[in-house]
């Protein structure tokens, strides 16, 4: 097991940087995902860890040693693939068994390893089969079990499970989750999938163009977004953003738009204080923060109209059309508002968020 710090790294390719000033410490035994859009620069970031690929500048620590001049090989580092990365021609138990083999590991414990791999993989009766025998999520497991013999200090995960269809990438959630658990070995986890970030790891580093948006756990991300970019990437649905003018001072301050004026709370009011000399602010409010109704229930709900419902399952999202755009509303199967018809929305100001109008970060 390692504690991993990444500290003032930068990566170029050519002129562009692609990775900016990046600052990170992934404690012992932790499971830490590293969650942004393509081209944020996360997977430059894990080759860097894996020493694939050469550090611009800063330096990257395994414990308190620098490993920026170390080859791949001398890291003690495993590393799962999205595209598995297999070899076609050796049966299960050979793919499993290579990465020993080329540290001439003595057979006995080659026996040892494979199988215990497979036993905690649940992949014990495929040992025979070889790659094109199996399924996509069985080739999975072969690749992580490839990784687990080799008992390294860290394991890097680069969005291994994407190729996978919705029902199996659900469970191969559950079991990577379960065995980092089992293992307790760091692991550093690549994904564009904020669903795989929010329900499997312990911390989570939001990366935008490069940079280091935010670092927290997954309660503190969805919660807590320090700037707009983070709050509507993260979180499914997306959060809504409506630009709103700001109207009062002193401790009477509301958010003013042109279907609602709702009043902040008293404690909104003294973090809003630096909102107040633009005059703007966008307010963001996630579907399941607001509440629907085909009756007005006070002054400060917002009117609109039904523009569509989609039925998921549990869960009924209505799109509600505000005179100049559209927000999402998460209710329940029954509600009975049908399209064209008018609705109020109500909001739940304990859960709302402003941003600045401008570079976007949070006041609350």
């Amino acid at each position: 097991m390692a504690t991993v710090t990444i500290r003032n790294v930068w990566k170029y390719y050519g002129e562009t940087p692609a990775v900016k000033d990046l600052n990170i410490t992934c404690p012992d035994g932790s499971f830490v995902s590293i969650l942004g859009p393509s081209g944020c620069g996360k997977s430059s970031t894990m080759r860097m860890i894996a020493g694939l690929e050469h550090i611009s500048s800063g330096d990257i620590l395994f414990d308190d040693v620098r490993v920026n001049d170390l080859a791949p090989k001398d890291r003690d580092v495993a590393m799962v693939f999205e595209n598995y990365a297999l070899y076609p021609h050796k049966s299960v138990y050979e793919n499993i068994a290579n990465p020993l083999r080329l540290r001439d590991v003595k057979e006995a414990t080659i026996k040892e390893r494979v199988e215990g791999a497979a036993k905690l993989l649940e992949i014990g009766h495929l040992l025979g089969r070889r790659p094109h025998e199996l399924s996509g999520g069985q080739k999975q497991r072969v690749a992580i079990g490839r990784a687990i013999v080799r008992e390294p200090k860290l394991f890097l995960f680069d969005e291994p499970i994407a190729h996978l269809d919705a029902k199996l990438r659900a469970h191969m959630r559950g079991e990577i989750k379960h065995l980092q658990r089992t293992l307790g070995t760091t692991m550093v986890y690549v994904t564009h999938d904020q669903l795989e970030a929010l329900s499997m790891a312990d911390y989570i580093a939001v990366m935008h163009d490069g940079e280091l948006q935010q670092w927290g756990t997954p309660s503190e991300i969805f919660n807590n977004p320090v700037n707009a970019w983070v709050a509507g990437f993260v979180g499914e649905p997306a959060m809504n953003f409506l630009t709103c003018g700001i109207k009062g001072e002193g401790d009477k301050v509301s958010l003013m738009h042109r279907n609602f004026e709702i009043p902040l709370l008293a404690g909104q009011v003294r973090q809003l204080n630096g909102a107040a000399q633009t005059g703007t602010a966008r307010m963001g409010v996630r579907p399941d923060a607001l509440s629907i109704s085909m009756t007005k229930p006070d002054e400060a709900a917002m009117r609109g109209e039904i523009f569509v419902n989609e039925l998921l399952g549990g869960d009924m999202l209505v799109e509600v059309a505000l005179d100049d755009c559209r927000i999402r509303v998460k209710t329940t199967p029954e509600f009975a508002g049908k399209p064209g018809e008018a609705c109020y929305l109500t909001v739940n100001r304990d859960k709302w968020h402003v941003f600045d109008a401008g570079d976007g970060h949070a006041y609350f």
